[in-house]
This record gives structure tokens, sequence and C-alpha cells, in this order.
């Protein structure tokens, strides 16, 4: 039987490459979205075509009333499309880039990153642990600005950071269950993240690429794939860990 793992905020980036990269090792993928659904769809379409079942559900990862909602699409998906009641793996991914410097960061910039990144990923993996199968995975994604600093990133960093430790917690909690829970920290990748800074800004570019041993920034093909790894059964005893995909950036 094939595993199904729901992967959040994947219409486009890194989300987008990682369901394409699971349907290519052969797992079926469910994508959330949140307001582009036609690109949801592609994206569907593009994991089907790989001869995977694919399906895309709406959701706000930083509403957390709306949760059970999503939950209760999500049963009902599972159920009408593959008749099972439980998925494999759960990667929480979606995010989004909302940088400004200590002293100029406003409440709702605070409010919506923390939403998001730490808020939202607690309480979605909460709504979904009934969903999610016994032996089952989480990858949480986290950020290289964790272990360096780059201005205007603070809190953006400061919840990823917490997220960091919340997947060791999750690692303890969830090993009765067989469940093992990663967090995967890209450097800097060249998508439409935050505006599309580092693909499209050829001096924020260079200043990454300069400070990366292999000497560029990142592309989505160098982090979707080592998603997918992860989740395989090659990785099974690895648990607990922050694996950082950067290129070496910053050593």
């Amino acid at each position: 039987m094939s595993k199904i793992t729901l992967i959040t905020g994947a219409s486009r980036g890194l989300g987008r490459n990682a369901a394409l990269s699971v349907a290519r090792a052969g797992g079926d993928v469910i994508i959330t979205y949140l307001r582009n659904e036609a690109e949801a769809r592609k994206v569907v379409t593009e994991i089907e075509a790989l001869g995977r079942k694919a399906a895309a559900i709406q959701l706000d990862a930083g509403n957390i009333a709306a949760f059970g909602t999503f939950a209760a699409r999500l049963e009902t998906v599972l159920r009408d499309k593959w008749g099972r009641d439980r998925f494999d793996h759960l990667v929480n991914n979606a995010g989004h880039g909302d940088y400004a410097l200590i002293g100029t960061m406003t409440e709702a910039q605070f409010d919506g990153l923390v939403n998001v990144h730490f808020k939202g990923v607690f309480f979605l993996t909460q709504t979904l642990l009934p969903l999610l199968a016994d032996g089952g995975r989480i990858v949480n994604l986290s950020s290289g600005l964790t272990r360096q600093s780059f201005p205007g990133y603070g809190v953006y960093a400061a919840a990823k950071g917490a997220v960091e430790v919340l997947t060791v917690y999750m690692a303890k909690e969830l090993g009765k269950r067989g469940i093992a829970v990663n967090t995967v920290a890209p450097g800097a990748i060249e998508t439409d993240f935050g505006g599309g800074a580092v693909r499209d800004n050829p001096e924020i570019n260079k200043i990454f690429a300069d400070m990366t041993a292999l000497g560029r920034a990142g592309v989505p093909d160098d982090i979707g794939p080592m998603i997918a790894s992860l989740l395989s059964d090659a990785n099974r005893w690895v648990n607990a860990q922050r694996i950082e995909v950067s290129g070496g950036q910053a050593i």
C-alpha cells in the first residue's frame, strides 16, 4: 500500500518540489494551498502524471480556529480517494516571509509570523495526530537562519528556532507510536518566498552565494528530494534531528 504524505503550502516553492519528489519516489500526496487553487491543481496534475494519486485542500496555516474543519475535510478526502482513514507523513512546510528590523517590526507582523511558523505548526500537528498513522513521520521546516543571523529576519528565525525545539519534544512524546519527527533547515533558496528576494535580487543572491561553501544559493531541487529521502524507509532511524541543507552556508 502506498504511503500518503500531507505537505502544507505545496502549491509553489519548496512545498511543490517536495510533493513532486515524494511522488517520484513512489508516494501519494495531499497538498494544501492558501489562495492559489489553480496552481495547486497544476501540482496535482503533475503528480498524477507521475502515476501517483494526489489531492489539494485549502488551508490557512495561521488560522488555528479553522483546523478542525480542515481535519474533517481531510478525513473525507482520505476516505473518498484512498479508502483509508489515516495518512502516513506530515510535512509542515507552509510559511511566508515578512521581514523587518527589531526596531520596526509591528505586532501584526510578529503575530503573523508566529501564528504560521510556530503556533500553527503546533496546533495543526495536534489536530491531525488522530489521523496520522502509527509508524509515520513528521518533518518540520526550519531555516539556516536559526544558526546564523541576518538583519531583518529576527522574528522569523526565532519562530523557526521554536519549531526546532518543538521537534525534539514531538519526537519524544510520539515515539511510543513509532512516529519519527525531524527538522529540515534549508539555507537561502531561489524561490518566490519573501517576494523572491534570493531568486530575483542579484545582490542578495551573491551575499548568500559568497557565504556558502559550494559557491551558490540553493534551488528547490536541492531540498525536495532530501525531504522525500527523509520520509523513506532507508532513513527510518533518523529521529529528533535538525538537518541543515544549505550547501555549507556560513561555515
